[in-house]
């Protein structure tokens, strides 16, 4: 006679026996998602000496909160890009958001990273757009995803070594120089159109940059192009008119303008070489966010790239700008030692929502040329300045006629913006001198270690001690 069942010791349903499977299947998601953030502390306070990694988050609301400040951060870069282009800012705003979603997703949240837009690509869509209009700078810019992203497939499998071996500092310095100074032409036809209203742009950021510390500092383009549009309002030289036109047209919600790629072979010449200055933002951004967090962030080196490159196809393919990594979001998080990864979907997510107010979008739009020109001159600068300090803090030996010859050949074929066209393709001053900086280097450094005939090794720094004569 068996003994009747006890109601504590009742068989569990189907139901009650899946519920479990389902809760962990779910954890895995959100998981792989890097959605599982843990509160740091008392999810209000960081104590001094700590961090926030990018696993943690403080409390909702203080997220919220550093989260808006990257949009801030991020905010006058990303839309200065599509300003000078021509490109709509809405539209690049829309696919920065998303981008940042994607790499986001990809790293697992273990990269705290916004993909803004990236100047490298400048040069490329406004020498495009003239000759094959919008449609062919698109699909310039998703033929340089696509090459970013089988770097970052490669750098996944084997390391980041070989890409060193390709773009020494010698190198990867004289590429990012020449594509930023190949740009002074577009800055001073901004800057002659409204010469005072230019120059008090310039003369702003320039003094917000020294005069305030922190994040107003670190924003001084962004309020520079403000002082530098109110000035245009009252020289009146701001039209107005598109605002009211979105406001009627569209009311207050509305999707961005998008756009549909075209592919010219003869573009590419003209775009893929700007993946090596994505390739060396993106390492320099996670290595720069694990000296600070001090996490092992070298296996998410691979994924950060191919994050970008994918961000940077699906922009292309709907009217947006290239992506890269934003050094304006890392002096945030430096300044509030909060590395979370939950601020950066809150800023996608603000983003996105910015880009679907037309009316906003239309006033962004109304930046005249004389601030574009202004914010320009030195931006353009900074982009060109960068390649220089690529030299620097690898003490690259200009003494070694490896490295002079290579510098000197590739930054005057990308200044001067040569050009050569051979089978039906145009190739222009970036392409050339990025190509003339990898054949004139690994040519010479080949020959001279066969020969012994420069002396040392171009790889090898500067141990002089001795001050330059011109200080």
């Amino acid at each position: 006679m068996s003994s009747p069942v006890s109601p504590d010791h009742t068989p569990p349903t189907r139901h009650e026996q899946q519920a479990p499977r389902e809760q962990d299947r779910r954890g895995g998601v959100v998981e792989r998602l890097g959605l599982n953030w843990r509160l740091h502390g008392d999810g209000r306070h960081v104590a001094p000496g700590d961090v926030v990694t990018p696993r943690e988050r403080l409390a909702w609301p203080r997220t919220i909160s550093i989260g808006t400040q990257h949009v801030v951060a991020m905010f006058g870069a990303t839309f200065l890009v599509p300003l000078l282009t021509g490109f709509p800012p809405a539209t690049t705003l829309f696919f920065s958001g998303i981008g940042t979603v994607l790499f986001l997703v990809v790293t697992a949240g273990r990269v705290p990273s916004y993909l803004g837009s990236s100047f490298a690509f400048i040069a490329p869509i406004t020498a495009s757009v003239n000759q094959y209009g919008p449609g062919g700078a698109l699909g310039g810019v998703i033929m340089a995803g696509a090459a970013l992203f089988l770097i970052g497939v490669i750098v996944q499998i084997a390391g980041t070594e070989w890409l060193q071996k390709l773009m020494p500092p010698a190198v990867t310095g004289t590429i990012v120089a020449l594509i930023g100074f190949n740009l002074a032409p577009s800055a001073k036809q901004n800057f002659t159109a409204a010469p005072v209203t230019a120059l008090v742009t310039l003369g702003s950021i320039i003094l917000i940059s020294v005069l305030f510390r922190g994040l107003l500092g670190r924003l001084s383009i962004l309020l520079g192009v403000a002082i530098g549009y109110v000035t245009a309002v009252i020289r009146g030289e701001v039209d107005f008119t598109s605002i009211q036109a979105a406001w009627d047209e569209q009311g207050v919600f509305g999707l961005p303008q998008f756009h549909s790629p075209e592919f010219h072979l003869n573009l590419a010449g003209l775009f893929i070489p700007v993946i090596l200055v994505l390739v060396a933002e993106n390492i320099g951004h996670v290595k720069s966010v694990a000296l600070m967090t001090g996490d092992d962030l070298d296996p998410y080196m691979g994924r950060a790239i191919i994050s970008d490159g994918l961000a940077t196809m699906i922009a292309g393919s709907g009217g947006g700008s290239g992506t890269t990594t934003y050094a304006e979001n890392i002096g945030v998080m430096a300044a509030t030692r909060v590395y979370s990864t939950a601020a950066y979907w809150v800023a996608a997510l603000v983003a996105i929502l910015l880009s679907v107010l037309p009316v906003f979008g239309a006033a962004v739009a109304t930046v005249p040329q004389g601030v574009l020109g202004g914010a320009a001159t030195v931006l353009y600068g900074m982009i060109g300045m960068l390649g220089v300090r690529i030299w620097v803090q690898n003490r690259v030996d200009f003494s070694n006629p490896v490295n002079l010859t290579t510098a000197a050949i590739a930054m005057i074929v990308g200044i001067g913006d040569y050009t050569w066209s051979v089978a039906g393709l145009d190739f222009a001053g970036i392409a050339l001198g990025t190509a003339a900086a990898l054949v004139v280097y690994h040519l010479m450094a080949a020959i001279a270690r066969a020969r012994g005939s420069v002396g040392s090794d171009p790889l090898t720094p500067d141990s002089s001690q001795s001050p330059s004569p011109l200080g």
